[in-house]
């Protein structure tokens, strides 16, 4: 006769955790509701940006106020929405998100004009925060405990092809009709696929503070404890860090290399292969994370991202060690990924995880909706792309210095 696996709370008492075959169907039906989610509320604007502005007329800048709106208001949402996953589990907020992505679809599909177009980016922000990889990871973190970097991997491996369907398929259906419709059907996928699927796979057993035995009380003022702490803070400081210098280095890749005589389609070539990169990241973060402790390996991952930068600057004009440097740092922005998804479980345990979670992702995220405008006020203030990739390669190597100080003090009993 077999038993259920356990695994051990902070109180040492042993804790059931939910069916193998359970789990798997939500970590299935994550995966697919991953890539759909990613696919219709992110990957779709850069391909129909061009069509809206030259269509209605709006002014590129302001389309792009938009969608930096939408994660503006993911990032405030992601800290209630941790804290709601908590408490009532990953099925009702990630239900009831694919809902509000799309109203929001709907919405900015019938916008009449640039403000209700900026409001209905702003609801489809607060979507984000219920469907992207927080709340999902969240779920995998609670569900699987312990074994937690197996499901995460599989998780991110899978969604990172969000943009391989979907940009295509975007693509394809504004050639043969018009942005909003496109918007229109891309918003009945996203209906079809993820309401059903976050409604009826996501029922796997959840408990408040199911990984420990402490009263809630005692929860609250560890968790308090927790996000005041420097460690803490410190790393949430790293992690935003990191994500605005990667982010920027991926968006100006293209800009540098054609700037410097590169033609556009190899260029473009060299950001496919950084995407690829990052698959190859990810594939890799389960052995380095058994080998390695947090601390080490998020300086270890910066500095290399670092060095990869001033790599891809120093060899601007030899296209195979450029797009060897491309792959390079790709696989430090895949690995990024996961280590920013296991970061906090690692330090302070799975904890209520899903309320810290989120607000240390959520400087990240204001990370990422600034980025673009930044990044371009910034290039033109250093005078030039290469200016620019060194500035962030300089930001990592800061970040990977900072990280030496994220490790949780021992607790004293």
């Amino acid at each position: 006769m077999t038993t259920a696996p356990h695994t051990l709370d902070v109180s040492g008492q042993a804790t059931p955790n939910p069916p193998d075959r359970t789990r798997r169907k939500g970590l299935a039906a994550l995966c697919v509701t991953e890539i759909t989610s990613w696919g219709v509320l992110y990957y779709a604007f850069p391909v129909l940006v061009g069509s809206i502005t030259v269509t209605e007329g709006w002014s590129t800048v302001g389309v792009m106020a938009g969608f930096s709106l939408g994660l503006a208001a993911s990032a405030i949402a992601g800290i209630p929405v941790g804290r709601l996953i908590d408490k009532h589990g990953p099925r009702p907020v990630m239900t009831f998100g694919s809902i509000l992505g799309v109203a929001a679809v709907i919405g900015i599909a019938m916008a009449p004009d640039i403000w209700w177009f900026g409001l209905a980016w702003t609801i489809s922000g607060i979507a984000q925060a219920c469907v992207f990889y927080k709340p999902a990871f969240a779920a995998i973190t609670g569900w699987y405990g312990p074994t937690r970097v197996k499901a995460l991997t599989a998780l991110t491996l899978v969604a990172g092809l969000s943009s391989t369907i979907f940009a295509p398929l975007t693509a394809t259906l504004v050639d043969h009709t018009s942005w909003r419709t496109t918007y229109l059907i891309l918003g009945v996928i996203l209906a079809v696929i993820t309401i059903p699927a976050h409604a009826i796979y996501l029922r796997v057993p959840w408990e408040p503070h199911q990984h420990s035995g402490a009263s809630h009380d005692t929860v609250a003022t560890s968790t308090k404890a927790v996000i005041r702490s420097a460690p803490f803070i410190t790393l949430t400081l790293v992690v935003m860090v990191a994500t605005f210098a990667m982010f920027a280095v991926t968006l100006n890749l293209v800009p540098l290399l054609t700037e410097h005589g590169m033609s556009t389609s190899l260029a473009a070539w060299a950001l496919g292969l950084c995407g690829a990169g990052q698959l190859l990241g990810r594939v890799g973060y389960h052995r380095l994370s058994t080998h390695t402790t947090p601390r080490f390996r998020t300086i270890a991952v910066l500095a290399t991202a670092a060095l990869a930068v001033v790599v891809m600057v120093a060899t601007i004009g030899q296209p195979i060690a450029v797009i060897a440097a491309a792959v390079a740092f790709g696989a430090t922005r895949g690995i990024l990924t996961l280590l920013e998804a296991t970061a906090v479980s690692d330090r302070w345990g799975t904890n209520a995880f899903g309320t810290l979670y989120g607000i240390y992702s959520a400087p990240a995220t204001v990370a990422m909706a600034v980025t673009p405008f930044a990044g371009a006020l910034l290039t033109e203030r250093l005078g030039g792309n290469e200016a620019l990739f060194l500035a962030m390669a300089g930001l990592l190597i800061v970040g990977a210095i900072a990280a030496v100080s994220t490790n949780p003090k021992p607790s004293v009993s």
